[in-house]
């Protein structure tokens, strides 16, 4: 058989051959392009990246929900009459500790400043939004409470990292009791 003005068998062996010849020189190209660093860094769990993802999580999550607690607050007094009381205390003083969990632990959070104890407030608040506040609506309404949540319960496991006022303060504290 002809194919392109070549037997089938040329045809057959030609890309047997570059086959084989590219297979033996993937490992050059691998090692002389950096590939095999470039898909480790891809695929491999990398440590030391860790405590940049800490800080991105924070400054994101923190600064979200930021924006959240300041409208909260630029709209207190409209806010007070009609906010939800799921807690039993009133509705004025629900909305501050809203605003305090949102916005007070929101800036702690960005800064990395007593970081497992600025989340509980946080996750307290998306706890009650997510199962009492909007328990009955649909999942779409309450999906952005469960994210927030999700956010924070990771950053309460992690901790603040490395890029945070704990650590500094920790640091300090070390130095101070090993000399």
């Amino acid at each position: 058989m002809i194919f392109c003005g070549l037997e089938i068998a040329d045809v057959i062996e030609k890309n047997i051959f570059l086959l084989k010849t590219s297979a033996e020189s993937l490992p050059y190209l691998w090692e002389k392009l950096g590939m095999k660093e470039f898909l480790l860094k891809l695929v491999v769990s990398d440590w030391k990246h860790l405590n940049g993802g800490l800080l991105l999580l924070r400054l994101f999550a923190g600064g979200m929900m930021l924006t959240h607690g300041w409208a909260k607050l630029s709209s207190f007094t409209d806010l007070s009459v009609t906010f939800p009381d799921p807690l039993g205390v009133g509705n004025t003083f629900s909305l501050v500790l809203n605003v305090f969990a949102e916005v007070g632990c929101s800036l702690c959070l960005i800064l990395g400043f007593v970081t497992r104890l600025a989340v509980l407030p946080l996750i307290f608040n998306m706890a009650m939004a997510f199962f009492i506040i909007h328990g009955a609506d649909a999942f779409a309404v309450r999906e952005m409470a469960l994210l927030y949540l999700g956010m924070y319960v990771v950053v309460f496991w992690a901790g603040g990292g490395k890029y945070a006022v704990d650590e500094i303060i920790r640091q300090k504290l070390i130095r101070r009791v090993i000399p």
